[in-house]
């Protein structure tokens, strides 16, 4: 569970990423590697092909059965992605809704760069 101190920061920390722009690969990954701290596992997943393809990730999947809590991503109403994160809480939740919305406009801007996989942060 995170604290609402350490989503506030991190809400700061992604809106600098996100002002910066660049690269959408370079902002996804910086993105994943702000949240990863807050959470045992972290993934952005892309639709592709009609599938999901694991982009960056960071931290380790549960392995004790428990699934990831999945955030869709949607680009002008299109499902684009999937926010996967390790949360239970629903002020997570919350959170984590905001961040796929946030983080929408650069996973489609992914998807003309091919099969190209992104890679673990560490």
């Amino acid at each position: 569970m995170t604290t609402e101190q350490q989503r506030r920061g991190a809400l700061e920390a992604l809106d600098r990423i996100l002002n910066r722009g660049g690269d959408a690969d370079d902002v996804l990954r910086d993105v994943v590697a702000t949240l990863g701290p807050l959470y045992d596992a972290v993934a952005i997943a892309f639709v592709e092909e009609g599938g999901l393809v694991v982009g960056p990730t960071h931290g380790t999947p549960p392995s004790d059965g428990e699934a990831l809590s999945r955030f869709p991503i949607r680009f002008d109403g299109a499902p684009v992605g999937e926010l996967q994160v390790a949360s239970r809480t629903d002020e997570d939740r919350a959170f984590l809704e905001r961040v796929a919305l946030l983080v929408s406009p650069y996973c489609p801007r992914r998807l003309g760069h091919g099969r190209r996989r992104l890679g673990t942060v560490s």
